[in-house]
Formats: C-alpha cells, structure tokens, sequence
C-alpha cells in the first residue's frame, strides 16, 4: 500500500488497536480462540498433520517405537532450526509487497519471533500473503520432502511439519484478527523504534 502512516487518519481510518510486541503472545492467545476462518484452517491444518505423524509411527513402530519416536523427535528439532528460514520469508513476502526495510525481533524467554517493516502500512490482501507465506511455502516444501525421504525418515519430516503448523500460530492468530474485523478496510503496520504493531480500520 503506498500510504504512509500518517496520511491513514486523513484519509478517514482510525486507530483500532495498537500491539507491544512484548505482549504479543496475549494477543495472540486471544484471537486463535475465535472461530474465524483463519482459526479454522489452523486447526484443520494441525488435525491433518497430527493424524499423518500418528499414522506414521503406527506404520514404523511395528519395527521398533523407540526409533520412530527418536525420529518424531528430530523432526521436531527440524522444526526450530527451521524458524529463521520461516522469519526470512515473512521479509521476503513484506519486500514483495513492496515494503523498503525489513528487520526481526526475537524473545526466547517469551518465544516469540517476528519479521518486520518499518513504516510500511499494509493492507488485508497485502497483510494475508506476509502472513501466510512461510506456512504455504514451507509445508509445500516439507510435502516434497515427505515423497523422497527412505521409510522411518518420513516421520522425521511429518514431524516438522506438525511442529512447524503448530508454531505458525502467530500468524493465523494475526490474521483472525483482521477476520474479526471483516466489516472494515484494515490496514497495520509496524514501528520498529517503539515497539509496536498498530491496526487502523474505516
């Protein structure tokens, strides 16, 4: 979007909500609970993966649980070596939306991770394509992998793909919002200096 953070109040939006990103893990909580569409495809997307890695170690147990379960455990690793590749593309997608400066902040003892835009207000369509990037590209890609990998590895990648779908819970938390304000044109953006996301709508 090319408008700049202070043109949105004159050209008639208005301040909805501002987000700490050191309270982002409340917000979040908050909205991953509503039954919008962006919540329902999250959890559809988990059932699927939680019934493809049970399905799995069902099928590869038979030759030993000790050893499809150690391979469940390093998909889960997998998962967290995956979260910069995962951050990486949430700047990719800001920048191919048109975005000049990307950045990231990170808190592990809040774990949380964000790609960031400075100053760059985005629309919904704009906002939903950030958001969604790194699900879509890295569950296509971790599918890909499923087909080629040899026998017990095929829990590995299933895994990874149910921790990676689990952990994608900020941006499906993110987008329920905007689902909750569907009524409205939503715009937000970031401001790296003081911490906050900010949502305007009209």
């Amino acid at each position: 979007m090319k408008l700049q953070p202070q043109e949105l109040v004159q050209e008639g939006f208005m301040l909805m909500d501002e987000l700490e990103h050191q309270d982002l893990m409340p917000f979040i909580q908050r909205y991953i609970k509503k039954g919008t569409q962006a919540t329902i495809l999250y959890y559809v997307a988990n059932i699927l993966m939680m019934g493809l890695v049970v399905g799995l170690l069902i099928r590869f147990s038979k030759a030993g649980f000790a050893d499809a379960f150690a391979h469940f455990a390093y998909g889960v690793t997998l998962a967290f070596l995956l979260i910069p590749v995962h951050e990486y593309i949430h700047a990719l997608a800001y920048k191919s939306q048109g975005a000049k400066q990307t950045s990231y902040d990170a808190n592990l003892r809040k774990f949380y991770f964000m790609a960031m835009a400075d100053q760059f207000v985005a629309n919904r369509r704009e906002f939903q394509i950030v958001a969604l990037a790194p699900f879509v590209v890295i569950s296509l890609m971790l599918t890909i992998l499923l087909f080629i990998v040899p026998g017990v590895w095929m829990v590995t990648v299933a895994g990874a793909m149910l921790t990676h779908t689990s952990m994608c819970s900020g941006d499906f938390g993110l987008l329920s919002y905007l689902d909750v304000h569907r009524d409205k044109e939503m715009v937000t953006y970031d401001d790296k200096a003081a911490g906050r996301s900010y949502f305007y709508g009209k």
